[in-house]
C-alpha cells in the first residue's frame, strides 16, 4: 500500500475588518488600533509569526495611521520584508451595489496607496462580497493580476477548491475557492494535538474539494493575532507526518498552486448553493441606494467630464475630486453600501454620499460657467454631457409674451428672491435690509434663469433708495460684493433710515422646447426644433386620460390608477406585502396580507403638451401597520396616499414615472408590477461594464432560499420591456407559467421599498439562521420618511444605455454673454463605437475609459485625437491614432496626447 503523501497546509494569518457595521466606524477603529498595536511588535519580535494579511484593503492602514502616524515606518518596513500584506483594494466593496467606475477607482486607490509601502498584494482578494460581477476577472487582468480569492456566489457545478473564472470578454484568472469561508482556520488552539485534530477534521469536511494543498485562513471578523501560532505550528509538525504546516502569505501559497485541469466558469457568481448570497441587501434602505446613484452620476457623468472638457488642464480640480471619490470609495464597503448596519453607520453613509454629491455638483456648475464665458455668441446654449449626440427637452426664459414655435409655456415662478413680479417699492427698516443683504449671494446669478443686471443706490434726507435690475442675460461684471459693502456702510451710518427697494424685472416666461442633434460631449446654441410627434391629452372627465404622441399611447385608468402603454395594460399596479425579514433577506410573514387595490383614486392632468404631458394619479390605500412578533401576522391598519406622476414627451417612446408617498407602516415590501409585452424566460440587467442574462431561478439551499430577486445597476430588460431607474436596484420576474424549460414570466416586479426593523433575524422563513447580530435597527423601517421612486419604461427599446442618459442625464442650458472664442456649436471630444465609463484628466491628459457591452467587436473612434491605451495602473499597452479595435465585452482606457 502506497503511503499517503503529506498534505501541505498553508496557514495564512489575517483579520477580516469591517470598517463599520453593527458598531460605528470610530468604535471599530478603537479595536483596530488595539489590534495593530499588538500585531506590529509581534511581527517584529517573532520570526515564526511569518506573515499577516491586512484583509486586502488599504483603508485599514490609513485608519490606523491617522491615530498612530509614528508607526508608518514600522509598517513600511514590515511590508518591505513581505511580513505584512496589504491591498490591492482601498476598501472591500460590494460589487453589485456600486458602479463599475467606483470599483475601478477603489482598486486604483488601493494600488496607489499600497505603492507607498512597497506595493500592494497582487491578488484579487474578494473574501466576503455578496456575490461577484461577471467582469471582475477582466478588471483584475487589466490591473495585471492572475489570481482571485472568493467565497460567496460560487455555483454548485464548481466542485473543487480552484477554478478558472472567465469574464465575458474571455479574460480569466485562477480563482481560489474558500468552500467554508475566510475563517476556516480562525481561533487556532494553543495545543499542537488539538490543532492537528482540527486540521484532520477539516480535511474530512472539504477533502473532496481540495485540488492539492489546504488553505487554512487563520482569522475572521475583527480577530486579533494569536501570538502562539508559530510555536504551535512547529510543535504540530514535530508530532505527526500527515500534514506539513506552514505559516505563509496568500501570494506565496498561490504562486505554487496548481492551475492545470481546472473547471472553467464564465460570468457572474450569484449562487447560494453553499453560502448565503444575502440578496435582500439590494432593496433595504432605498434612500441609500438612491443617494449612491445620484452621487455616482454627478461625479462620473457631470463633474469629471465637464471639468475635463471645459476647465483648463492647469486648473483641473484634482484634490476636490479626490475628496469626493474618497467618500464614494469608503461608502463602497459592503456593510456600508448594502446598508446592513446600525443607524449611526447609515447616517454617516448618507452624509458621505451627500458630500461627494455636493462637490460634484459644484464642480460641474463651475465647469459650465467656464464654458459659458468661452462662448463667442450671446444667448442660451444647450450642453450635452453624454458621448452620444442627443435630442431632448430644454427649459429657458423668454421675454414678454414671446413663444417659440413648438414651445410650451411653463407655470410662472415668483420673481427674484421670491418677490412677485410687478410688485411696487418695498419700504423696509435698515435692520431688515441688513438681513436681506446677508442672504444675497456675492455673485450676480440669482437662479438658473436670472442674473442681477445692475444695482443703483440713491440717498437723500428722507430715505435710501435701492433699485435692483434683473434679467435673463448672463452677467459677471456687476460688482455685487462691493455694492453690498457700500450698503452696509450707508446703513451703519444711518441705522434709523427708511429704505425703499424697487425691483426692476421685465416680464418673462419659462418655456419648454425640444432641441435636436446636440453633439456628444458638446454644445449647441439653443434652437427650438419643430415637433414631429407632439404630445396631446384627451381628458373626458369620467373616462380614462389618454396621452399620445404618435409613437406611443398612454391610457390612465381612473378606477384603479394603473395605465396602459399602447395595448399593454396594467402598468403601475402597486403590490404591498409583509416582510418579516431583515437587512439581508426578504422573508414573508407566516400570515401575510397582500394589498394591491386602492380604496380610491383621483386622476388629474398637469402639463398638457405639446412638448410634455403629465398626468397625476393619487391612490389611497389601507396597509397593515406592522407584523406582530408573536403571531407573525400583519396587523393594524394605516391609510396612505400614493402619488404617481406619468410623463409623456414629444418625439419619445419613453414613459417616465415618479411615485411618491410617506411610508406609514413597518415590516412590509412595496413593489410595482409591470406587465411584459411578451412572456420571458429570463432578463438582461446592467451590471458593471456589462449586461448579464439571468434565468427565472437561482441556486439556494435550506439555509437560504434561492429567491430570484436580482440587482440591476440602472436598467433591466425582459419580454420587450426595458425599465430604467434611479437606485431601485431589485427586480424579479413573476407570474410564471409553464413547466421546467418552458417556464415563462408575464410580469416584472420592481421593488420600491423594503421596510424591516432588524439588522439580522433568527428563524426567518427564507433564511432560518442569522447573518449578523440580532440587533433592532429602527431606521431600516423608513417609517415616516418620504419615499420618491423614479423609473422609466420603454417597449421595444433599441439602446438601454441611451435611454438611461435621456431619462436621468438631461441636457443642460447655460446663458452666455458672448465675446469668447468658442463657436456656437461643437464637440470637445468625439467618441463613437463604445459606451463611456469615465472622462477625466490624468497627468494633464484627457483619459477616457470605454467598454463594449455587446458580443460583437467594435471600432472605437476618437476623431483626430491620438494617444495610448493604458492598463489600470497607467502602463502603456499600444499606440492609438484616431481609432482602435475593442473586443466583444472589452474594457479599454485611452490617454489622449493630442
Amino acid at each position: 500500500m502506497t503511503p499517503r503523501r503529506p498534505r501541505h497546509v498553508a496557514i495564512v494569518p489575517h483579520t477580516h475588518w469591517d470598517r463599520e457595521w453593527y458598531e460605528p466606524f470610530q468604535s471599530f477603529r478603537l479595536r483596530l488600533v488595539r489590534m495593530l498595536d499588538t500585531l506590529i511588535p509581534l511581527l517584529e519580535s517573532d520570526p515564526s509569526y511569518a506573515r499577516f494579511l491586512l484583509d486586502g484593503q488599504m483603508a485599514v492602514v490609513d485608519d490606523y495611521l491617522e491615530v498612530r502616524p509614528e508607526n508608518e515606518e514600522r509598517i513600511r518596513a514590515l511590508a518591505a520584508a513581505r511580513r505584512l500584506s496589504m491591498g490591492p483594494w482601498y476598501i472591500l466593496m460590494d460589487e453589485f451595489l456600486v458602479s463599475g467606475e467606483t470599483i475601478v477607482r477603489n482598486l486604483q486607490s488601493g494600488m496607489l496607496r499600497g505603492a507607498a509601502f512597497g506595493g500592494a498584494m497582487e491578488i484579487g482578494y474578494l473574501p466576503d462580497m455578496f456575490g461577484h460581477i461577471a467582469q471582475m476577472p477582466q478588471i483584475l487582468r487589466l490591473a495585471g493580476f492572475e489570481h482571485a480569492v472568493v467565497w460567496r456566489g460560487v455555483p454548485k457545478v464548481v466542485d473543487r477548491s480552484a477554478f478558472v473564472w472567465e469574464a465575458p470578454d474571455g479574460s480569466s484568472v485562477r480563482a481560489e475557492y474558500l468552500p467554508t469561508g475566510y475563517g476556516n482556520g480562525a481561533s487556532i488552539p494553543d495545543d499542537a494535538k488539538a490543532l492537528v485534530h482540527r486540521i484532520a477534521d477539516h480535511e474530512t469536511e472539504i477533502g473532496d474539494f481540495l485540488v492539492d494543498g489546504m488553505l487554512f485562513m487563520n482569522g475572521t471578523d475583527h480577530q486579533s493575532p494569536q501570538p502562539w501560532l508559530g510555536r504551535v505550528v512547529a510543535e504540530a509538525n514535530d508530532i505527526q507526518d500527515d500534514f506539513v504546516l506552514e505559516v505563509t502569505g496568500l501570494a506565496d501559497y498561490l504562486a505554487g498552486a496548481p492551475s492545470e485541469g481546472l473547471r472553467t466558469w464564465k460570468g457572474e457568481l450569484r449562487s447560494g448553493a453553499r453560502a448565503d448570497i444575502l440578496m435582500g441587501v439590494a432593496s433595504n434602505r432605498v434612500d441609500v441606494k438612491q443617494a449612491a446613484a445620484r452621487a455616482e452620476r454627478a461625479l462620473e457623468r457631470r463633474a469629471e467630464p465637464l471639468s475635463a472638457l471645459y476647465v483648463p488642464a492647469e486648473r483641473w480640480p484634482q484634490r476636490l475630486l479626490e475628496l469626493a471619490w474618497r467618500e464614494m470609495v469608503r461608502n463602497a464597503a459592503h456593510d456600508s453600501s448594502c446598508a446592513c448596519s446600525v443607524d449611526e453607520v447609515v447616517d454617516a453613509v448618507l452624509v458621505r454620499y451627500a458630500e461627494a454629491y455636493r462637490i460634484a455638483e459644484g464642480l460641474g456648475d463651475q465647469a459650465l460657467e467656464a464654458l459659458s464665458r468661452s462662448l463667442a455668441e450671446a444667448g442660451p446654449t444647450v450642453v450635452n454631457t453624454s458621448a452620444r449626440a442627443r435630442s431632448g427637452l430644454a427649459e429657458f426664459v423668454v421675454s414678454g409674451e414671446e413663444m417659440p414655435e413648438g414651445g410650451q409655456a411653463l407655470p410662472e415662478e415668483p420673481g427674484a428672491f421670491g418677490i412677485p413680479r410687478g410688485l411696487g417699492p418695498l419700504t423696509l427698516d435698515a435692520a431688515t435690509v441688513r438681513t436681506i443683504l446677508g442672504m444675497m449671494p456675492n455673485g450676480s446669478q440669482v437662479d438658473a434663469h436670472t442674473w442681477i443686471q445692475d444695482v443703483r443706490v440713491e440717498e437723500d434726507d428722507s430715505a435710501i433708495d435701492i433699485t435692483i435690475a434683473f434679467g435673463n442675460e448672463e452677467r459677471f461684471d456687476v460688482p455685487i460684493a462691493s455694492i453690498k459693502q457700500d450698503l452696509y456702510t450707508r446703513l451703519g451710518a444711518r441705522p434709523d433710515a427708511t429704505v425703499r427697494i424697487r425691483i426692476d424685472q421685465p416680464p418673462v416666461r419659462r418655456v419648454l422646447v425640444r432641441v435636436t442633434d446636440v453633439p456628444g460631449f458638446g454644445h449647441k446654441a439653443l434652437e427650438p426644433a419643430a415637433l414631429r410627434h407632439p404630445v396631446t391629452v384627451e381628458d373626458g372627465g369620467e373616462g380614462p386620460v389618454v396621452m399620445a404622441n404618435g409613437l406611443l399611447t398612454v391610457t390612465v385608468d381612473r378606477h384603479d390608477g394603473t395605465f396602459a402603454v399602447d395595448a399593454v395594460a396594467g402598468f403601475g399596479r402597486l403590490v404591498d406585502g409583509g416582510d418579516h425579514g431583515d437587512s439581508y433577506n426578504y422573508s414573508p410573514p407566516a400570515h401575510d396580507r397582500i394589498v394591491d387595490t386602492p380604496d380610491s383614486v383621483t386622476v388629474s392632468v398637469g402639463d398638457r403638451g405639446p412638448v410634455r404631458a403629465v398626468t397625476t394619479v393619487v391612490s389611497r390605500y389601507t396597509w397593515p401597520d406592522h407584523v406582530d412578533g408573536f403571531s407573525r401576522a400583519r396587523t393594524g391598519e394605516v391609510p396612505v396616499d400614493v402619488t404617481t406622476e406619468i410623463d409623456v414627451r414629444a418625439d419619445e417612446r419613453v414613459v417616465r414615472v415618479t411615485t411618491r408617498f410617506v411610508n406609514p407602516a413597518s415590516d412590509h415590501r412595496l413593489r410595482v408590477h409591470l406587465p411584459l409585452p411578451e412572456s420571458a424566460g429570463g432578463s438582461d440587467a446592467e451590471c458593471a461594464f456589462a449586461v448579464v442574462h439571468r434565468g427565472l431561478d437561482t441556486e439556494g439551499r435550506p439555509d437560504e432560499f434561492g429567491l430570484p430577486t436580482f440587482p440591476s445597476r440602472r436598467f433591466v430588460s425582459a419580454g420587450g420591456l426595458t425599465v430604467a431607474h434611479e437606485g431601485l436596484l431589485e427586480y424579479e420576474l413573476v407570474d410564471i407559467e409553464g413547466e421546467q424549460s418552458g417556464r415563462r414570466a408575464k410580469t416584472m416586479a420592481l421593488t420600491l421599498l423594503r421596510s424591516t426593523g432588524m439588522l439580522s433575524r433568527l428563524g426567518m422563513a427564507y433564511r432560518p439562521l442569522p447573518a449578523g447580530p440580532l440587533t433592532p435597527v429602527e431606521g431600516l423601517q423608513l417609517r415616516g420618511r418620504t419615499i420618491e421612486a423614479r423609473y422609466a419604461l420603454c417597449i421595444g427599446c433599441d439602446d438601454p444605455y441611451a435611454m438611461v442618459d435621456d431619462v436621468f442625464l438631461p441636457l443642460e442650458v447655460v446663458y452666455a454673454a458672448g465675446g469668447g472664442w468658442r463657436p456656437a456649436s461643437g464637440s470637445t471630444l468625439e467618441i463613437q463605437g463604445a459606451e463611456v465609463s469615465a472622462l477625466q484628466r490624468q497627468a494633464g491628459m484627457l483619459e477616457v475609459r470605454v467598454f463594449n457591452p455587446t458580443d460583437r467587436p467594435t471600432t472605437v473612434s476618437v476623431g483626430t485625437r491620438s494617444g495610448w491605451l493604458v492598463d489600470l495602473r497607467g502602463r502603456t499597452v499600444e499606440h492609438v491614432d484616431g481609432s482602435f479595435e475593442l473586443r466583444p465585452f472589452g474594457i479599454a482606457t485611452l490617454r489622449c496626447t493630442t
